[in-house]
């Protein structure tokens, strides 16, 4: 297999052919967990033991069949297959079939896959499941008072989470408890963990050695509903560290540099695997940090090996059980075997690596810190900061807090305080607590911070900004993970930057872009110069954690008399009415509704921000479907011309009226369609309002996923350059779909007037999914196997 060159730091290595041996071996029954070890998965699932003796006996028939040294990633993810002496297993080809230990979803996303459980008939969930309320409460004044706006405005999903939760036994996490990526950190993630979660930042418990994979919520319902969940079998890129982190330079500038090396589509279908002497110089929430942007590369997660920095996160909160258990299996599951081999090798010298800053509108172009300012200037770029924005579920841990602090403290040691509004995101309700208690909070109220609730907010759009107005260019900095276009402010003018936590505070200070905190000097109040001292943190809170107030509610022991009630006439809740079956007949004629022109993600197809409050209704969301997406004819957003009568409308609009006089139609898109977030609903609208097939050069693996799940056509052009032969007003017919079949191009005709032209569409279906495509999506299809 070719590998690439990745720059003067990286190499590449190849993955060999290796010949599989068959082993004779007793199938393992699937249980929710081994009990042998007698230690509780957590505090909350007292009566659910750590897998451990499970998954080394099955990592051991694995071993047997393929006969040579394996990578973490490979140890963590083949410990979890359902048949593992008969799964096919290569990377980058096979469908594994995995049982994760469990699932976590946020509120956002839990919505629409409580509601598909709902539907299933299904009594009660397989695994250990949680919800999470953190989405849905927007920043505007200040934590307190904006936790309180968020219950009284979303009480009816809160209340229909809840009920739902108790109904069918999932832990239910109420708002303001914290982001989900937090709460899973601190109570439910461990080494050798495999966890799907329906955000695409799921990778963050993977600073804990756990595989934690972003999917959408009908991957959710299959594991929830005790159905093996279905992977394609991920490459594996090595990231090789070596020297030590110290300074100006933070987890958050590993990543940072790996965005800038792969792009965000180098990491597509592969896990990214951290390893090296450099890895001890990383706490574990700074781990966490890197994992969870990986998301930004397209990687399907990403995963450090369990080391000392792992136990004392462990001890800290409450688990020494689990650091003890762990290091039991340390060389057999959690560590890569010695001289393993990766798809990809990228090599980082932490001594040399310089804090970077990404951005603006896509979070894989790097600048390192001494580059930002000259960058800036030649691309035009807003120079002065209006916004400096630190914490969210990639950067706010207790240690990022305690650093940030640090450098606000050393600034007002000389009479500065910040030049723009400041505004801090706690991570939990445990590090709110936390850093109340130990004064970092007081810090940062006299620096002229804000904290605002434990929540997403800002960095999911969740912010209701007042000091510009939309189309206003400015520049804010953030110490989020995604910086498309008008993702915070729904301003498509703000030039977002991301970077690390002390960055932020650093620049906040300044004011400007072209500040660099390693070598420009500042002017303290007296009017003396001074430089910023390096940041620095406890790791850990030298009292403990302290916990905060409890907002978990447990499922009570049987949920047989919950009564979970939709009301017919709510805007933001809607019961599911299943998608029609392929009627068997090709695809001819369909009406192209959307030529979609450059970047397209999630957020473009189904945005966040004030939308959020209809998640749970589909015919509601719809309503944005495509509005952030470019018109490759008039470079517009939302204004496409219908092909029906010729006249102009915004994209839903349009959708509708096609779905009304039975007009099939199909989105084309450009590469990496779909990157972002894990949002179903982007491919739950177009199925709704009349899509039947997307067509693209490349796909990010979560939306190509959902697009299956809902029973549409995910296909790729097996020559790129047939994007440009399809217009507005070409008709596209799908043929000789009753052959569908892995591996197999489809074949295609583009009709321009009277001049037609076949073409092949590629796709990655296999037979499994090729049934949720005949079965109208793999809802469908789960029920007519029930039935």
């Amino acid at each position: 297999m070719a590998a690439r060159l990745m720059s003067a730091q990286a190499q590449v290595c190849r993955l060999g052919k290796h010949a599989a041996s068959e082993a004779t071996v007793v199938r393992q029954f699937h249980a929710s967990c081994y009990t042998a070890s007698k230690v509780a998965l957590s505090k909350f699932d007292s009566d659910v033991y750590l897998p451990y003796e499970k998954l080394n006996k099955r990592l051991e028939v694995v071993r047997g069949r393929l006969n040579r040294p394996l990578t973490l990633s490979e140890k963590v993810l083949y410990s979890h297959l359902d048949d593992p002496a008969n799964q096919d297993i290569v990377r980058g080809t096979s469908y594994l079939r995995l049982r994760p230990d469990r699932v976590a979803m946020q509120d956002a996303t839990a919505q629409m896959a409580l509601l598909q459980f709902i539907s299933s008939g299904l009594k009660k969930v397989a695994v250990p499941s949680t919800v999470h309320c953190d989405h849905l409460i927007e920043a505007q004044i200040g934590g307190p008072k904006d936790l309180a706006r968020a219950k009284d405005l979303n009480k009816e999903v809160y209340d229909f989470l809840a009920s739902t939760c108790a109904k069918y036994g999932l832990g239910f996490w109420k708002p303001g408890s914290g982001i989900i990526h937090q709460i899973i950190l601190e109570n439910y993630a461990f080494p050798g963990l495999l966890m799907i979660g329906t955000d695409s930042h799921t990778p963050n418990g993977g600073g804990l050695g756990g595989l934690c994979i972003g999917v959408g919520g009908a991957d959710a319902v299959d594991v929830m509903a005790d159905i093996p969940w279905e992977l394609k079998c991920p490459k594996v890129i090595g990231v090789n560290l070596t020297g030590k982190i110290s300074g100006w330079t933070s987890p958050k500038d590993v990543i940072l540099k790996v965005a800038d090396i792969l792009t965000v589509k180098g990491g597509t279908g592969a896990i990214i695997e951290y390893h090296g002497k450099g890895v001890d110089s990383i706490s574990c929430t700074g781990m966490a940090t890197i994992c969870n942007m990986g998301a930004e590369i397209g990687a399907t997660t990403s995963l450090f090996p369990f080391n000392q920095r792992m136990a004392d996160y462990l001890k800290s909160t409450g688990r020494a059980g689990i650091a003890s258990e762990a290091q039991k299996y340390q060389a057999k599951i959690l560590s890569a075997d010695k001289n393993c081999e990766y798809d990809e090798l990228i090599e980082i010298n932490l001594d040399t690596l310089e804090p970077h800053v990404n951005g603006p509108f896509t979070p894989d172009l790097g600048h390192p810190i001494s580059k930002l300012g000259e960058n800036s200037k030649k691309n035009g770029y807003p120079m002065d900061i209006r916004v400096g924005l630190i914490g969210s579920c990639t950067n706010s841990s207790y240690e990022d807090m305690g650093r940030c602090a640090s450098i606000a403290k050393d600034a007002m040691s000389h009479g500065l305080k910040s030049k723009i509004p400041f505004n801090v995101t706690p991570g939990s309700e445990q590090i709110r607590a936390t850093i109340e208690r130990d004064g970092i909070s007081e810090v940062f109220d006299k620096f002229g911070g804000t904290v605002l609730a434990n929540a997403c907010g800002p960095c999911i759009g969740q912010w209701d900004r007042k000091d510009v107005k939309k189309g206003d260019k400015n520049t804010i900095v953030t110490s989020y993970n995604r910086n498309f276009t008008g993702r915070n402010d729904v301003n498509p003018a703000t030039h977002c930057f991301v970077t690390s936590p002390e960055l932020v505070t650093a620049l906040s200070i300044a004011g400007r872009l072209d500040f660099n905190p390693l070598t420009d000097e500042l002017t303290g109040a007296d009017g003396k110069k001074f430089k910023l001292k390096a940041p620095f943190g406890d790791e850990l809170p030298a009292k403990g954690f302290d916990p905060g107030q409890d907002t978990y509610t447990a499922p009570p022991p049987s949920g047989e008399n919950v009564k979970v009630a939709v009301d017919p006439k709510s805007t933001r809740l809607q019961l599911l009415e299943p998608f029609d079956k392929w009627n068997g007949q090709d695809l001819t004629d369909l009406t192209v509704l959307i030529k979609v022109k450059g970047k397209c993600t999630t957020d473009h197809i189904s945005a966040a921000g004030p939308w959020l409050k209809y998640r749970g209704h589909l015919d509601n969301i719809s309503n944005n479907m495509f509005i952030g997406a470019t018109n490759y004819e008039n470079n517009e957003m939302n204004n496409i011309k219908n092909q029906r009568n010729g006249s102009w409308g915004g994209v839903p609009d349009v959708a509708r009226d096609y779905k009304a006089n039975g007009i099939k139609w199909v989105a084309v898109g450009d590469e990496n369609y779909g990157e972002g977030s894990s949002r179903e609903h982007a491919a739950l609208e177009p199925r709704h309002l009349g899509g039947r097939a997307i067509i693209v050069k490349s796909f990010a693996r979560i939306h190509e996923t959902n697009l299956k799940k809902q029973g549409l056509l995910p296909l790729t052009f097996a020559n790129p350059a047939d994007y440009d032969k399809i217009q507005p007003t070409s008709k596209i017919s799908l043929l000789n779909l009753n052959s569908l079949a892995p591996g197999k191009p489809v074949d295609a005709e583009i009709k321009n007037g009277d001049k037609v032209e076949k073409i092949k569409l590629n796709h990655t279906l296999n037979d499994l999914q090729i049934g949720w495509f005949k079965a109208g999506s793999a809802l469908n299809r789960m029920k007519e196997l029930a039935q």
